[in-house]
């Protein structure tokens, strides 16, 4: 594990009496809750905020927040290394086409994830990779030290330090072969929170907001610096645990409660609470415990940040439309329902016309119901293990937050104490064996009914017949597409991803027959008509064999 370069110490203050919160609590008695009664009691708010003398002697004006986590790495010095700290194991620009062999472009077209589609790396690089993606902001930033930049080991940096505008003044647009510009604000909403106080609840436009879903996303991102604040999931004021993500929220409030959450006796009970100090409304959620599987819900979950269209009108859904901000927070069996209820569709297949989804990270989802959560553990158990600081001996939490590969004594043996660590290492090994060959197998099949639409759209197939292949396009896409999307499926539940990915097969052999039969079909009724036929008594009118119209794109 790579230590950070020393990004803390730049904070270092010097020794002074603490700012008397006291002074503040007469008009911020929202804070003065939090404040007074946690663990940051005795924290001062000049730790988090400069400006305060002056905001205090006039009464107004804003004082400026500190939104580098390093402000936190001050106190929480082994916390804030390992969370910046990475695992060198996760490279740069590991894209999913090269394991799928292709398959993932037939299968995503014209879908912008199409242009780049990575797998993660480590926390410190979220928001740097999202900004540099083919698929965001259309090749347009890049790292100051070009190629050679990838050597960065890590640490708590502000992206703009490292990266530069090659077409600044330009709007947002893709500006190289192969890139695409597909990045919004909401997008960018689980990488940083940098924007938090300028962002009013879900993003919605108001007059007093900085930024809303409708911002010009290629200046909205020059004001974003920071990746994975610490105050996504810890309360500034009071340390306790909370959850900051509004689509989240939204979901977790749903008056239908038909979440994973809401389905779960032992999670955590929120307790929703406005705030809004600016002239709008913002939400957070304070937690009774720390629950990991509500707090990395915030990001590593399915959630809709996109445009798209109403499946049954056509009509397009802008970023405008709240819709462009939901979190479904349920599981792989209910979510093409969900979308329908929600008439949110994300794309049409290039090839099929079929409505498609485009998952994200369902990785909490699939947690839900696994074995291991059945058993009490959650996403901290394996990915944030007690550590012990070297020099004074006290426990500390990792939050480190990679696989348990790398800290199997920590996360796995605690439960399982009859194994060794080599044990552990190979029951991992071995699931993620069994999850590479069933995603091949489904990508083959998946392919195989696209290609058999192709064909039986080209033969004329009747429309009746393309449309229910359609149907079974969408569905067995989403077996596929979940588990495409998700990291850790094949350890987090097992179970579930072999009764999904079959299932997905299943559907996809039946769209591929019930295309067949009507090539067959189609070949009998050719052989039929190239027969010689007797001279009619009188001669018939011409009658044009009508010919399906090519699937909407």
């Amino acid at each position: 594990m790579a230590l950070l370069t020393g990004a803390s110490a730049a904070y270092a203050q010097n020794a002074k009496t603490p700012y008397n919160a006291k002074d503040c609590y007469e008009c911020h008695e929202a804070i003065q809750e939090f404040h007074e009664k946690n663990q940051h009691k005795s924290v001062g708010c000049d730790s988090c905020h400069t400006g305060l003398e002056a905001h205090r002697k006039a009464g107004k004006g804003r004082p400026p927040t500190e939104m580098d986590p390093a402000r936190c790495g001050n106190c929480h010095e082994n916390q804030f290394r390992t969370l910046y700290s990475m695992n060198t194991e996760k490279t740069a620009h590991k894209d999913k086409a090269v394991a799928a062999g292709g398959a993932l472009d037939k299968a995503l077209a014209p879908h912008g994830f199409t242009r780049e589609h990575n797998e993660p790396r480590s926390h410190a690089f979220a928001l740097y990779d999202q900004v540099v993606v083919d698929r965001a902001f259309g090749g347009r930033f890049v790292n100051k030290e070009g190629k050679s930049g990838l050597t960065r080991m890590g640490g708590n940096f502000r992206i703009w330090d490292v990266l530069k505008d090659e077409f600044p003044g330009e709007p947002h647009k893709a500006f190289k072969p192969g890139t695409a510009a597909a990045a919004n604000p909401v997008c960018m909403s689980c990488k940083t929170s940098d924007h938090i106080l300028d962002w009013a609840y879900m993003g919605d436009p108001k007059p007093e907001a900085k930024w809303s879903r409708l911002s010009k996303v290629n200046e909205f991102v020059k004001d974003a610096n920071h990746s994975l604040n610490c105050n996504f999931c810890h309360d500034p004021h009071s340390a306790g645990p909370r959850i900051i993500r509004d689509g989240l929220i939204q979901a977790l409030s749903r008056p239908e409660k038909d979440t994973l959450w809401h389905k779960d006796p032992k999670g955590a009970k929120i307790e929703i609470k406005e705030l809004g100090e600016r002239g709008f409304t913002r939400k957070i959620a304070t937690l009774s415990r720390y629950d990991t599987k509500l707090q990395c819900a915030q990001c590593h979950v399915e959630y809709n940040c996109n445009p798209g269209f109403d499946p049954v009108t056509g009509q397009a859904i802008g970023m405008d439309d709240q819709r462009t901000n939901h979190f479904p927070l349920k599981g792989v069996n209910d979510i093409g329902q969900h979308y329908k209820d929600l008439k949110f569709g994300d794309f049409k297949h290039a090839i099929t016309g079929a409505t498609l989804w485009k998952g994200q990270h369902p990785d909490v989802e699939v947690f839900y119901n696994s074995t291991h959560q059945k058993q009490g553990a959650e996403c901290a158990t394996c990915h944030m293990p007690k550590a012990k600081d070297p020099k004074t001996g006290k426990t500390y939490t990792s939050h480190w937050q990679t696989s348990p590969r790398h800290y199997v004594k920590e996360a796995c043996l605690g439960c399982h104490k009859t194994w060794t660590e080599k044990q552990a290492v190979y029951s991992i090994d071995s699931l993620k064996n069994r999850w590479v060959a069933k995603m091949r197998k489904a990508e083959f099949w998946l392919t195989r009914l696209i290609d058999k639409y192709e064909a039986a759209q080209n033969m004329g197939a009747e429309p009746a017949v393309l449309a229910e292949a359609r149907t079974k396009h969408s569905e067995a896409h989403i077996h596929w597409e979940w588990w495409s999307a998700t990291n850790g499926g094949h350890f987090h539940n097992p179970q579930q991803f072999e009764e999904s990915i079959n299932k997905g097969m299943t559907i996809s052999q039946a769209g591929i027959k019930l295309l067949d039969d009507a090539m067959a079909k189609r070949r009998a009724q050719g052989v039929a008509n190239a027969a010689p036929a007797p001279a009619p008594a009188a001669a018939a009118p011409a009658v044009m064999v009508p010919v399906a119209a090519p699937a909407a794109k």
